[in-house]
């Protein structure tokens, strides 16, 4: 369990985010296509004796004001677990509404709400249990344009709804605190 955690942990540090928003400016009266803003990327990928692991997401959003964005992102998580006989595979997936606004020079606020749908292991036969989980996420983060239309931002965010799993019971995260970092690269 704490394998996977810091899998998904040091994989959202390592996420490649492609999308343009940012540092660009807006003209005084947008178009609709000025506005909008498409990503996607790698959430995660390792590789071990224990298990195989990868994660992707793809976001699409649009530039309310300036300085106010709002969009969502889907993800897909697939995880190999090989300690069981025979493999036990799950496949994950949710979708996250989010809101940003930069409110000082590279400084942002971020919320999100993410509802994922998640697999875990309940015998060594390979039974498997589907669940939902919930989470509200706020926190903050900083931007680094690079040229026109692209940038590095590390943002950290608390899960507001994190509860810590029961006995027996699992959770696709095991700690409140989430740190993401990317680059952001405009089409």
């Amino acid at each position: 369990m704490k394998k996977l955690t810091l899998v998904v942990v040091f994989s959202m540090l390592g996420t490649m985010a492609f999308a343009q928003w940012g540092g660009e400016q807006m003209s005084d009266k947008p178009s609709w296509k000025e506005r909008i803003f498409v990503g996607g990327g790698l959430g995660g990928l390792s590789f071990s004796s224990y298990y195989d692991y990868f994660a992707i997401n793809g976001l699409v959003g649009y530039k309310i004001t300036q300085k106010l964005a709002g969009g969502v992102q889907l993800q897909y998580r697939y995880t190999k677990y090989k300690q069981y006989t025979p493999d036990f595979t799950a496949n994950d997936y949710g979708v996250s509404p989010f809101l940003r606004f930069n409110f000082y020079g590279p400084f942002f606020l971020h919320t999100e709400y993410e509802y994922l749908s998640y697999e875990y292991p309940i015998s060594a036969q390979g039974d498997k249990v589907r669940k939902g989980y919930n989470s509200f996420m706020a926190g903050g983060g900083f931007f680094q344009p690079i040229g026109s239309k692209a940038g590095f931002y590390l943002m950290a965010l608390y899960n507001f709804s994190y509860q810590e799993a029961g006995p027996g019971d699992y959770t696709p995260y095991n700690t409140p605190f989430i740190i993401r970092a990317g680059v952001t690269a405009g089409f």
